[in-house]
C-alpha cells in the first residue's frame, strides 16, 4: 500500500471546515442523495409506529438499566471472559490503549494487523501509532479501506466513505493499487478490493475488531457486520484483539435482541445484518479454526466524566447507529470531516467534548439548529438537544467556578465582553427606571444604527401590506367623492 498524506481536520477549525464543505458542490450532492436514501430506508423499516415506540422505550430502558449498574457489570464481564480464556486489559487513556495493543502485537513479533470496523480504534488513532512502531494496520471494511487508501478519516460512523463517488474510488484504486485498470463498474471495484484484502487476512499476525455489545451475563462479545470481514479478522489470525468503550456492556443476552433490531434498522434500514458474530473465547482443544488468543481492551478515555454526571450519562446510551447524522440538517450539508473528530454529527457534538475536552471542541455544541430531529430518531431516546444546551452552558461557565462534576475544558468559550453584555441586559430589564431610560435613548439614537444589520436586513423579505377590508374601501370611496365635489 502506498503512503498517503493524512488529511487533518482539527476540531478547533470547525467553522473554517464548514465553509469549505459548503463550497464543495460535489460533496453537497453526494451527501444529499445518500442521506435522503438512508432516511427513506429507515422510515420503511419501521412501518408500525406503535412497534417503533415500544422498541425505543425498551431500548432506552435497557441502556439506562445497564448504565446504572455499569461498574458491577464490568466486573462481571471480566470474570466471565477470564473464565473463558479471554485476556482482559483496562485502558484509561487513548495512549494507554495504544501501548497495550502494540504490546500484544510485539509479543508475537507481529508486523501486520488486519482490522475489522472499529470506531474506537479510530478514536485512539491506532493505525498511526502502530505505523510509528513499524506495524502495518490494514482496514478490511471496504469503506474504511477506501478512506485509508485516500489518507482520510471516516466521514460517517456506519458508512465511512459515503462522501466518495464511484469515480473517486475508481481513480483511487487505479492510482494506489499496482496494475489496477481504471473502471467505474461498482461490482468490479468491490472485487478489486476483495482480492487485495484476501491476501492480507492470510498473512496477518493479529486481527482486531470492535464490539457492538459485550454481555456480562455470559461473557460474550457481539459483533454486527455485513461484509464478512469482521469474521475473517476474528478467526483467521492466531490472535484476536477486541477493543471497545466501557459503555458497550449490557447485562443479559436477552438485552441484545431489541438493541440489535433497533441498531440495524436505524442505521441502514435492514431488518437484520448479514453476519452477527458471538465470541466467547479462543479456540478450544479439538477445534479446527479460531484464534489461539483473544484479548479485550476496555477503554475509558473520558467516558467516566460523562458517567459521573446524571444528566450527561445519557450520552453513553448510544448504540452507534448513525441515524442522528442522517437526519441532521447541519451534518447532511457539511459531512463528517468538517467536525474534525472521530464521531461527527449530533452524537459527536455531545460525546467528543468528554473525549477531547471542551477546550478542543468548543464550537461543536453550537453546530446545531436544535431542530430536534436527532432526538426524534434516536432509537434509544438520547435527548441530544438537551445535552447540547447543557454543554453550551458548561463551555460558557467560568473555568474557576466550582461545580459537582466539572468538565475538562470548562469555560473554553467564555467571553468577558459577552458576559458583561448579558449582565448589562439583566440589569436594564430588572430595573423599571433603567428600562424606561434605555427605551428613551434607543428611540432617539436609532438613526445611528447601521443600515445593514446582518442576516435580518440581508435575507428578510418585507411584509406585504394586508388587503384592505370592504369597510376601508367604502370609506376611501366616500372621501374621494367629497374631494371631487
Amino acid at each position: 500500500m502506498s503512503e498517503s498524506k493524512i488529511t487533518i481536520y482539527p476540531s478547533r477549525a470547525f467553522k473554517d471546515n464548514a465553509k469549505l464543505a459548503l463550497a464543495d458542490d460535489k460533496l453537497r450532492r453526494s451527501l444529499r442523495g445518500s442521506m435522503d436514501f438512508l432516511m427513506a430506508k429507515r422510515l420503511a423499516s419501521f412501518p408500525d409506529e406503535a412497534e417503533l415506540a415500544a422498541l425505543r422505550t425498551l431500548g432506552e430502558g435497557i441502556r439506562q438499566r445497564c448504565l446504572s449498574r455499569l461498574p458491577d457489570l464490568l466486573e462481571q464481564l471480566e470474570d466471565k471472559l477470564t473464565a473463558h480464556g479471554v485476556q482482559m486489559h483496562w485502558a484509561e487513556t487513548a495512549e494507554e490503549a495504544n501501548r497495550i495493543i502494540h504490546g500484544i502485537v510485539a509479543a508475537r513479533r507481529g508486523k501486520l494487523m488486519v482490522k475489522g470496523k472499529s470506531m474506537v480504534s479510530e478514536e485512539i488513532e491506532l493505525n498511526h501509532y502502530l505505523a510509528e512502531q513499524g506495524v502495518e494496520a490494514v482496514e478490511s471494511d471496504m469503506g474504511e479501506y477506501i478512506v485509508q487508501l485516500a489518507g482520510e478519516k471516516p466521514t460517517h460512523i456506519i458508512m465511512p466513505a459515503i462522501h466518495k463517488t464511484k469515480q473517486d474510488i475508481a481513480k483511487l484504486f487505479h492510482e494506489q493499487l499496482p496494475d489496477t485498470p481504471y473502471t467505474e463498474d461498482v461490482d468490479a471495484l468491490i472485487q478489486i478490493g476483495r482480492r487485495v484484502l484476501r491476501r492480507k487476512f492470510l498473512d496477518a499476525d493479529v486481527g482486531l475488531s470492535g464490539v457492538n455489545f459485550a454481555v456480562a451475563e455470559t461473557g460474550t462479545l457481539c459483533l454486527v457486520e455485513n461484509e464478512g470481514n469482521g469474521r475473517m479478522c476474528t478467526t483467521v489470525p492466531d490472535a484476536h484483539i477486541a477493543v471497545t468503550g466501557i459503555e458497550k456492556v449490557v447485562e443479559k443476552l436477552e438485552d441484545v435482541v431489541p438493541l440489535y433490531s433497533l441498531l440495524t434498522r436505524s442505521a441502514i434500514g435492514q431488518p437484520i445484518t448479514t453476519y452477527f458474530n458471538m465470541i466467547s473465547g479462543p479456540r478450544k482443544p479439538g477445534e479446527k479454526d479460531g484464534p489461539r488468543e483473544v484479548h479485550l481492551v476496555l477503554l475509558d478515555n473520558g467516558r467516566s466524566q460523562a458517567y459521573a454526571d446524571e444528566q450527561l450519562r445519557k450520552t453513553l446510551q448510544c448504540i452507534r447507529c448513525g441515524a442522528c447524522m442522517n437526519h441532521c440538517p447541519v451534518y447532511t450539508r457539511i459531512g463528517g470531516h468538517a467536525y474534525g473528530t472521530t464521531y461527527p454529527g449530533p452524537i459527536g457534538e455531545i460525546i467528543s467534548p468528554h473525549l477531547m475536552g471542551l477546550d478542543n471542541t468548543q464550537d461543536l455544541p453550537t453546530a446545531s439548529s436544535l431542530c430536534g430531529a436527532c432526538g426524534e430518531v434516536c432509537p434509544v431516546r438520547i435527548p441530544i438537544p438537551e445535552m447540547l444546551m447543557r454543554l453550551r452552558e458548561e463551555s460558557q461557565r467560568p473555568a474557576g467556578e466550582r461545580v459537582a462534576h466539572p468538565l475538562r475544558g470548562q469555560g473554553a468559550a467564555a467571553s468577558g465582553a459577552e458576559r458583561l453584555a448579558w449582565k448589562g441586559w439583566r440589569l436594564v430589564n430588572a430595573s423599571p427606571d433603567l428600562y424606561r431610560m434605555f427605551g428613551w435613548a434607543a428611540t432617539r439614537l436609532r438613526r445611528h444604527a447601521p443600515k445593514n444589520q446582518l442576516g435580518w436586513t440581508q435575507n428578510h423579505l418585507p411584509l406585504t401590506p394586508a388587503p384592505k377590508t370592504l369597510h376601508e374601501l367604502l370609506r376611501e370611496r366616500e372621501a374621494n367623492k367629497g374631494e371631487s365635489a
